[in-house]
């Protein structure tokens, strides 16, 4: 696979970009330009004075500029303030809720193009001025006909289009990593890409949005943890979605929190509680928790509950890796490396081959230094960065389909980091998980399967004895064929070995047949062999006939 001439004008342009907002330090920083860095100082546009803004806000106005896909990039960066620099990490939390908007005219023709009526038919009141703006949509506050006040979101126009064109670069680029670097075996750039298109195109699709957010509001539903706000699904279309409106504090506004007697610490750890109940209890779980998408009630100060918004990024587990991460994380927690190498083998997510001791000590050696210290003195994501530095002498293969829980599990951290420091983690997270691993072994989780199972056993149960009957029947049929076929083998044999016999007394008589011809018509031609030829070629003459005559089938 090459590069196509679309795909060759779109590095142009993100080049483009990046000169436009004085980030030309970039291009000339890698490793194919660098021999010519010393040229840049001579392009024209280093003559023309430019008005140097902050380079943290020229970053934003480039990921912006560039499109959905490098401002999702740009809102992952955005959670991890360990890792950035403090004005870099400003500036890029505005790509959370604050990407520039289009029109509200236009949001309205989309509106009423979805609905093929006019607004007024379906709200009360309608603000042009969108409440937030993202990469992918903004929301406009709305008021229904019966006077309930919600939000409505809108799909930015043509951004399928925009979405498509840089996959098809990304994917580009990851075949041929795949094709030509040694190390794309194990990192899966292709499948990775692969995840990351069926992620965001399924964010593209406000419907499956509401159905998530439902489902969401269905497994939290009576709970003091979390709240979803209800979907208006009369008024929710493919690119058009309306939702009931919260209001709450945004959680990364850590003063306003503190001004409202917002309890951090418990605030901090129903974060990682909410985190470990979506992926371990439910398999279901918010992929995109990042600031601009979690609010605060104000009402609730010594028992925070969170309010999220914006499903349309959720992960899942299938039953095998979501019962090998919940017994990956409860080894870890408990410092049982062995276990923990013994389950990246059993997983598959290392070579069989691999000597687990030597595995254990790695990972003992990345992950050791770590317990008894708070959130603020260690940093997950450097964690992270380490292991797969590990995972890389080992050959650990990447897996795709956990890639969105590994985001997920850096936005909670980053969050947790702002909100309160102290939070020791992993005493937070081991009791959880040692109760939800008793609840998954133990004996309410058996009686839950047998509860699950009785409704069908209900219907099967007054079938059993006709489907045990025909059974009895069929294994009767099957005994009657063995034994009719043991008889056949049986007869088989029998003439096999009567045909073994016939075929020896037939070669023994033709061999006596022919010695006697043999003895009979050389005499009297040649020296006498044997005293009485004449008549010891009669005898075994008469010995082969007879020979013949016994080896003659019967039937």
């Amino acid at each position: 696979m090459s590069i196509r001439p679309g795909q060759v004008l779109r590095l142009i342009h993100i080049n483009f970009i990046l000169i436009k907002h004085g980030l030309d330090e970039v291009i000339l920083a890698t490793h194919l330009f660098r021999p010519l860095r010393v040229f840049g100082y001579l392009m024209p546009w280093r003559w023309i004075p430019r008005r140097s803004r902050p380079r943290g806000q020229r970053i934003r106005m480039t990921l912006e500029d560039l499109g959905p896909i490098f401002v999702k990039f740009g809102q992952i960066l955005s959670t991890r303030r360990d890792l950035l620099p403090q004005d870099i990490a400003l500036e890029l939390s505005y790509l959370q809720d604050r990407v520039p908007s289009f029109p509200g005219a236009v949001a309205r023709g989309i509106i009423e193009r979805a609905y093929n009526q006019p607004l007024q038919a379906v709200f009360d009141a309608f603000d042009a001025e969108p409440l937030a703006s993202a990469s992918i949509a903004q929301v406009h506050a709305a008021r229904l006909k019966d006077g309930r006040e919600v939000v409505v979101k809108v799909v930015r126009p043509g951004i399928e289009r925009v979405i498509d064109r840089d996959l098809q670069l990304l994917y580009t680029i990851a075949t041929l990593a795949q094709r030509y670097w040694q190390q794309a075996r194990r990192l899966h750039p292709v499948d990775v890409v692969h995840e990351f298109d069926k992620t965001i195109h399924d964010e593209l699709d406000l419907m499956r949005e509401a159905a998530n957010a439902s489902q969401l509001r269905r497994n939290f539903k009576g709970s003091n943890l979390i709240y979803v706000p209800e979907v208006y699904w009369p008024g929710t279309r493919n690119n058009v979605m309306v939702m009931e409106r919260i209001r709450g504090i945004p959680i990364s506004d850590v003063k306003q929190l503190k001004a409202h007697g917002i309890n951090l610490k418990a605030l901090a750890e129903r974060g990682v509680e909410i985190f470990f109940t979506q992926v371990f209890r439910d398999s279901f779980f918010h992929a995109d928790m990042h600031p601009g998408n979690v609010f605060v009630d104000p009402d609730r100060t010594e028992e925070p509950v969170y309010l999220a918004v914006d499903f349309g990024i959720i992960g899942t587990l299938n039953p095998i890796d979501h019962r090998y991460l919940a017994e990956n994380f409860l080894a870890f927690f408990n410092r049982n490396y062995r276990r923990v190498a013994e389950l990246h083998i059993e997983s598959g997510w290392v070579p069989a081959a691999t000597r687990v001791d030597e595995f254990e000590a790695a990972i003992r050696t990345v992950c050791e230094p770590i317990f008894q210290r708070s959130l603020g003195e260690i940093s997950f994501g450097a964690l992270l960065l380490r292991l797969f530095q590990t995972g890389r002498r080992f050959n650990m293969e990447i897996q795709p389909q956990l890639i969105l829980l590994q985001k997920t599990l850096l936005n909670i951290e980053g969050m947790g980091r702002e909100l309160y420091p102290e939070l020791d983690l992993w005493t937070t997270a081991k009791p959880y998980m040692e109760r939800w691993m008793r609840e998954q072994l133990g004996p309410q989780a058996v009686l839950r399967s047998i509860r699950r199972e009785l409704p069908s056993w209900g219907r099967e149960l007054p079938t059993l004895p006709g489907r045990l009957a025909r059974a009895l029947n069929q294994i009767a049929d099957g005994q009657r064929q063995l034994d009719a076929l043991e008889r056949e083998l049986y007869a088989v044999r029998l003439v096999l070995r009567s045909s073994s016999r016939r075929t020896f007394i037939v070669i023994l008589g033709a061999a006596l047949m022919v010695s006697a011809f043999l003895l009979t018509a050389f005499d009297g031609y040649a020296p006498t062999l044997v005293a009485g030829a004449p008549l010891l070629g009669w005898i075994l003459g008469g010995l082969g006939a007879v020979a013949w005559l016994l080896a003659w089938p019967r039937d």
